[in-house]
């Protein structure tokens, strides 16, 4: 990156020394009974608090979670350590701090009925399912959380907020819906929150190397480029493009199999005057094709056979009439 660049986004004048940079991100580190004293407590905060907004479907209490939330100090110290090649206990505290949010999120879910559809729930919903916006948001706050951390200008809370958001929310809702048997959903939270966790470290890293973070010399030009920290980084982009990319196509694929399966319904009622296809959605791998009509619908092995060739085989079909009747329709090629 041109000095000029690097000069025009962290000026000599506001950045922050390396010993500064590891003193505030290495909880092993200085006063480090107080610092851990903090994390913990907090954390636990934190995860109480998100608990309590995901259960109650409340988006204000959720953001009250991710502003309390320290997770970001041991993710950058992973990206610090990593640039620096040197050994540090932040991926520890992550791991630990991650295993305590889970556990919180799956005591919680014991107030959550077995019969409760936990997809009903916007806060659930919204973060089992994540896509390439996500990485492109995670990627983005962890740009905006290292820079902050570097320049002595900016409030020391603005990392904490901005990274915070995109971590402890998807690890309660992991553990509320494995707490609920709901393994799928857990799995598609807890993917958030990993592609999450390797975006921001990748970033934090790039960060970090640009800014000549890499050696105990930061801040002076130096030629040296630590190698293995281009492998990780690599490796990270990797690791967090591939799942979300193939998760948002599945995502594509689910939109078009659900727009021809309501094309299919709305031919399928053509003959029934008044009858409308209301909406069509999936839960648990069940296409649910909800419909309005005045008078009887008409012959359900019709439905099958419009549906054949426009959805994958075997994909089990429900008909939800405005009436409170839920009719089993079969799997579609059978």
């Amino acid at each position: 990156m041109p000095g000029t660049l690097r000069a025009k986004i962290l000026p000599d004048r506001q950045r922050r020394s390396i010993d500064e940079l590891q003193q505030d991100l290495d909880l092993s580190s200085g006063d480090s009974r107080s610092k851990q004293s903090a994390f913990w407590t907090m954390l636990t905060l934190s995860a109480v608090i998100a608990a309590c907004g995901i259960l109650t479907d409340s988006t204000a209490t959720v953001i009250g979670a991710m502003i309390i939330a320290p997770l970001s100090t041991p993710i950058m110290g992973i990206a610090l350590g990593a640039v620096q090649r040197r050994r540090t206990t932040a991926a520890a505290f992550v791991a630990l701090g991650c295993l305590l949010v889970m556990l919180i999120g799956a005591v919680a879910s014991v107030v959550v009925p077995q019969s409760y559809d936990l997809l009903t729930n916007g806060q659930i919903s919204g973060r089992t399912s994540p896509g390439l916006l996500d990485l492109i948001s995670a990627l983005a706050t962890g740009f905006a959380g290292a820079v902050a951390l570097a320049r002595k200008d900016v409030a020391a809370v603005l990392p904490g907020v901005a990274i915070a958001i995109s971590l402890v929310p998807p690890l309660v809702v992991t553990g509320v819906c494995a707490g609920q048997a709901a393994w799928w959903l857990a799995l598609g939270a807890l993917v958030l929150f990993l592609s999450n966790l390797f975006a921001l470290v990748f970033a934090g890293m790039v960060v970090f190397t640009v800014l000549a973070y890499t050696s105990r010399t930061a801040g002076r030009r130096t030629h040296h480029r630590p190698r293995r920290a281009y492998v990780m980084l690599g490796l990270l982009f990797t690791a967090v493009l591939l799942p979300l990319g193939a998760n948002t196509l599945a995502t594509v694929l689910l939109n078009t199999w659900t727009l021809r399966a309501k094309s299919a319904a709305e031919r399928w009622l053509t003959d029934s005057p008044g009858a409308a296809v209301t909406s069509v959605d999936t839960s648990s791998r069940t296409l649910y094709i909800h419909v309005r009509s005045p008078s009887d619908l008409p012959p359900i092995d019709g439905l099958l056979s419009r549906l054949k060739g426009n959805i994958p085989d075997g994909i089990p079909v429900v008909v939800d009439t405005t009436r409170g009747r839920q009719i089993s329709v079969g799997q579609v090629g059978e």
